[in-house]
């Protein structure tokens, strides 16, 4: 059996795509790694041929690769929507059997009955034409199965599971199906689930609220696996909430940092996490000294009543702000989600967001308007309430609303461009930038790669002559070879990212203020 694994582009404008400076300063062609078919690819027969096409590597999905197969598996996100059409549509037309799971397919048709959400059959189906068979859920259950019945000639339409696996099923990613050196960082994952109750996310209704998680020796196994390929730079936890399982993360990160200790800190780390990780010193120090640089934290709103409201109460009754220099102070940068248009949010919020991402210097803050997902409460209420108005396409900064909002639309969508513009403006994120410098503590310097000198030099030439930024990026510079020379890579990175920031936040308004008519200001 020969198999062609699909991974559907992402849109440019989206922010975490980075597209705008991967190749220019990197030489990379794309973000982040395709762990969930890598993964898929691990549990199929060994002695299956395998192929994986990443439309974010290279977009362009050839017949030849297609013709090759005798059966194709696309697994995608919401984002991935249209590309992931497209791609079934081709493999059709050359008369492939088609198999798709991943959140787009498990997680985006859900109705609400009897108090749970369940499978919308009929719409899914309708909406993708076609397609042979659907391996939904977590794979760990639904794909051996599916694989049973295929060597039979008995494979149905639908594999669906509501229960949830012990991730000790899951294999190590088979990471020889790409070409590692394209990426800017690799994937792995610890735990699945989210304890919380956030009205607005749809983790805990995909993944569950009970956590489960890997072993250390999993973990092990997977950094050994990536190190024997030859990488070397950062891995992306991919957890929703990396420290929800607080005893099992730190036998994790003792067994990574002594396997870091062993092989010389050749990767660093970065993950997602609920605020209250800040409360746990010894957490706290373990990560730092396991080599994790970054995280991204579910802020959401200074508005406590919109926290509240949509059931974030684990960041109620805390100093948001604090919480965030608290983590800086252990050399972990915080990346921040944020979102204006909450029903209790009035127009003083994106001036109280502004003040707030400013005075903590969180230069990473993604920004975007309420969404409503699928498969969450907030989704239950908005239709009970006759607020929604279509489907959301999944993009992290979007100028699309899909409900109704109580501010209004054009008065939320303009408070939210004026909003998105002015904190990238270069001004305003080169000072978040030095705010989050002199938080941040300084950790150990890593092993300056071939790579990064390229990046630096580019930096050089692209923003520090080409660039209305070039005299702030050069008292960046400055600034941080004499008082944090150890933090100069961070600081480098975050002037390049600033680029890719920038011109997002430009097209985003652009879109506003062309669906509303306001004035590009």
């Amino acid at each position: 059996m020969k198999v062609l694994f699909i991974y559907p582009q992402c849109p440019d404008t989206t922010f975490w795509s980075f597209k705008t400076v991967l190749w220019k300063f990197l030489r990379k062609k794309t973000a982040f790694s395709p762990l969930g078919l890598l993964t898929v690819a691990a549990m199929l027969p060994k002695i299956w041929r395998k192929k994986l096409i990443d439309l974010n590597r290279d977009p362009v999905l050839r017949d030849a690769d297609i013709a090759w197969a005798d059966l194709v598996m696309i697994s995608a996100m919401i984002i991935q929507k249209e590309s992931a059409k497209e791609a079934i549509r081709r493999c059709k037309v050359l008369g492939k059997t088609v198999v798709v799971g991943g959140p787009l397919f498990s997680g985006s048709y859900k109705i609400f009955t009897d108090n749970y959400f369940v499978l919308d059959e009929a719409g899914l189906i309708a909406d993708f034409p076609g397609i042979d068979h659907f391996v939904l859920d977590e794979a760990e259950i639904t794909l051996p199965p599916f694989l049973k019945d295929l060597e039979r000639g008995q494979a149905k339409k639908i594999y669906t599971a509501a229960a949830k696996p012990n991730l000790w099923q899951s294999p190590v990613p088979d990471w020889s199906l790409i070409k590692l050196p394209d990426y800017t960082t690799a994937s792995i994952q610890f735990s699945r689930g989210c304890p919380y109750d956030c009205d607005f996310c749809c983790v805990h209704e995909m993944l569950g609220r009970k956590m489960r998680a890997k072993s250390s020796s999993q973990i092990i196994a997977e950094l050994n696996a990536l190190y024997l390929a030859g990488y070397r730079g950062s891995i992306f936890f991919v957890d929703d909430n990396f420290v929800g399982l607080r005893a099992a993360v730190k036998e994790v990160l003792r067994a990574v940092i002594k396997w870091q200790e062993e092989h010389n800190f050749p990767f660093d780390f970065l993950t997602q996490a609920s605020v209250d990780m800040s409360d746990d010193e010894e957490l706290l120090e373990l990560m730092r000294r396991a080599g994790f640089k970054k995280v991204f934290l579910g802020i959401e709103t200074t508005n406590i009543e919109g926290l509240r409201e949509s059931h974030k109460m684990q960041n109620v009754r805390r100093n948001l702000k604090e919480t965030v220099k608290i983590i800086h102070r252990h050399g972990i940068q915080v990346m921040a989600g944020m979102i204006v248009g909450f029903d209790a949010d009035t127009p003083k919020i994106f001036d109280e967001m502004f003040k707030f991402l400013q005075e903590a210097g969180i230069i990473t803050a993604m920004v975007n308007m309420l969404t409503i997902l699928p498969g969450t409460k907030l989704w239950v209420r908005m239709k009970a309430e006759g607020r929604l108005l279509s489907d959301t396409g999944g993009d992290s900064v979007s100028a699309e609303l899909n409900f109704k909002p109580t501010m209004g639309s054009q008065e939320l969508s303009e408070g939210y461009r004026r909003l998105l513009l002015k904190l990238y403006q270069p001004k305003h994120y080169y000072r978040r930038l030095r705010q989050m410098m002199k938080d941040l503590r300084a950790g150990k310097g890593k092993k300056i790669s071939f790579s990064d000198v390229r990046a630096f030099c580019q930096s050089l030439w692209r923003i520090g002559i080409f660039s209305r930024s070039n005299w702030r990026y050069f008292k960046l510079l400055l600034r941080t070879s004499i008082f944090k020379r150890r933090s100069l890579p961070a600081a480098v990175e975050a002037a390049i990212i600033f680029v890719h920031y920038n011109k997002l936040s430009r097209q985003v308004a652009k879109k506003i203020a062309k669906k509303y008519s306001h004035p590009q200001s």
